[in-house]
């Protein structure tokens, strides 16, 4: 068993998205998703439209689009993730893969790609690079391909900083000297600037469309969120939705999301 299998053999992500902090992300990443399908579709029917979700941990995101109608394909590393996720019992054709070798589907094969799980997880730039390459090759020309990060700022500042880990980051090598987190600092997650992801897409020839902060302050804000009662939270989303394309409001984010077109 790897490291990451451990990892998500005892981590719940399916709770975390289901926690107040995690709801903003989850609402604002939907809300792009069905942006961009609604532009892809065209007037087709939702079962004409296929979505790939690279990634799928336990279906979070795949499972309600299948729901929707969509015709979704799933690919998750972790067996003990892809169990779940099958044993929902939807429609979601699910199976155990790589983000870095997609060989089981031809090229121009997906309306549009999630990216949401692997960049997380692949420190080396090649391999992010690679990720990013085989999204783009299984994805129609013109098709959408949303990439999530995780940003450095965000660790820096809540586990450095908040948790007051600063004297031992900084002693073991676990920050550089820009302040950038090193494998060191994380084995097993990978943080990311603006800067680098806009390296990748121009590596990838893919062009932007749109990047978002998926989840804004919310997760510096989670004793507070879980103290609002219910009207109070949801002008917190309405709040962070309005906001969340804000440029001095990306590199701070926990999560980013970047919205990609491969070219026609």
């Amino acid at each position: 068993m790897t490291e990451l299998e451990e990892y998500y053999g005892k981590f719940n992500e399916e709770k975390r998205l289901n926690s107040r902090h995690g709801q903003v992300e989850y609402i604002t990443s939907m809300k792009y998703i069905h942006k961009y399908l609604e532009e892809i579709g065209n007037g087709r029917s939702n079962d004409r439209i296929r979505v790939l979700d690279i990634g799928a941990g336990t279906g979070r995101y795949s499972v309600p689009l299948a729901e929707e109608g969509y015709d979704v394909t799933a690919v998750e590393l972790v067996k003990h993730n892809l169990g779940r996720l099958r044993a929902k019992g939807s429609t979601v054709k699910a199976y155990q893969g790589n983000a870095l070798k997609l060989s089981r589907f031809e090229e121009n094969s997906f309306d549009l790609t999630l990216l949401f799980g692997p960049m997380y997880h692949l420190h080396e730039e090649d391999e992010k690079r690679q990720a990013l390459l085989e999204a783009k090759r299984v994805t129609k020309p013109g098709g959408i391909i949303l990439v999530a990060y995780i940003m450095n700022e965000f660790s820096v500042i809540t586990y450095a900083f908040k948790e007051r880990h600063i004297k031992e980051a900084l002693a073991e090598g676990m920050l550089d000297e820009t302040y950038h987190t090193t494998k060191k600092g994380n084995p097993l997650y990978s943080m990311v600037r603006l800067e680098e992801i806009g390296k990748l897409d121009q590596e990838a020839a893919l062009k932007r469309e749109q990047i978002i902060a998926a989840d804004g302050a919310a997760n510096y804000l989670r004793p507070y969120l879980n103290a609002l009662d219910e009207e109070e939270f949801q002008a917190f989303v309405a709040y962070h939705l309005a906001t969340c394309e804000r440029p001095d409001l990306m590199g701070a984010s926990s999560h980013t999301v970047d919205i990609l077109r491969k070219p026609l």
